[in-house]
């Protein structure tokens, strides 16, 4: 039995994880043709790297890949600013508490992903909730453009991508051991002393994996920047929808998407190698 369970773990990573990959790699090297499906395979039209050459040359898809790791860099970056203190303040709140607490950060998962995304529209759109309590306080004269802008972008964000920052957080900072808090205040050491010197040293790999939980599926994004962000927002998911539903061009998203992978693909790596050394 003991000798099944590696082989039932490679058949899984097979047929849902290579599979797939293999299948958008096979079609990155396709040639793009009319009919159905739109492409040539490469045992038929010939191996073609003209789906590489333009997404690498081509400034429009670098403008998109750019804009997509840009975007997916500050989400993940405001997500690890604001998990720490609550991921902290999880850890030292009492024991009775934590439960409720983290329910209550799980709750926004018991909802479908695009019914929370239409409240924010609701709650942003010029005749919204925002804007009218503002008229009402008579704070401003006309409805502010909060929909469709990068601050909404980015509070979309923030709104689906929290938990996977905090989690890690509150697991690493949780294993560490309060001792060395107490024993560097005796020493005289100030409570930011304290932090910068012994608690964020013992939460760089937590931290460091909540900040790749919430880069990486942030920068293959569709859904947030469409109906969120500016019109003109360059992030690689919008493109890819393009490219498959409405220039039917296969081959050019496919190679988007592969080099989408090998830019996600470095910085993972690089992590496993600080995790190792450390």
């Amino acid at each position: 039995m003991r000798r099944l369970l590696p082989l039932a773990g490679g058949a899984w990573l097979a047929g849902f994880v290579a599979a797939p990959l293999l299948v958008v790699l096979v079609l990155a090297i396709s040639t793009a043709a009319e009919g159905v499906p739109p492409f040539d395979l490469p045992w038929i039209g010939g191996i073609s790297l003209d789906a590489f050459s333009l997404v690498l040359t081509d400034g429009f898809y670098v403008e998109s890949l750019g804009g997509a790791l840009l975007v997916a860099g500050g989400a993940a970056t405001l997500c690890l600013l604001l998990a720490f203190p609550m991921a902290l303040g999880l850890t030292r709140a009492r024991p009775t508490w934590r439960g409720p607490l983290l329910f209550a950060l799980l709750l926004p998962f018991w909802t479908g992903f695009l019914p929370r995304i239409g409240a924010w529209i609701g709650l942003l759109r010029d005749e919204g909730w925002v804007n009218t309590v503002l008229e009402n306080l008579g704070l401003i004269s006309a409805p502010l453009p909060l929909l469709y802008s990068w601050p909404a972008l980015f509070l979309g964000m923030l709104h689906a991508y929290l938990p996977f920052a905090v989690l890690p957080l509150y697991a690493s900072l949780s294993r560490r051991d309060p001792v060395l808090e107490e024993a560097a205040a005796d020493l005289g050491a100030t409570p930011w002393t304290v932090f910068f010197s012994v608690t964020l040293p013992l939460a760089i790999p937590g931290a460091a994996a909540a900040f790749l939980l919430v880069f990486i599926p942030a920068a293959g994004e569709y859904v947030i920047p469409e109906l969120l962000g500016p019109p003109g927002t360059p992030m690689v998911g919008r493109v890819l929808w393009q490219e498959f539903f409405q220039n039917r061009d296969w081959p050019t998203a496919a190679a988007l998407a592969v080099l989408l992978l090998a830019l996600l693909l470095a910085p993972i790596r690089l992590f496993q190698r600080l995790g190792t050394r450390r």
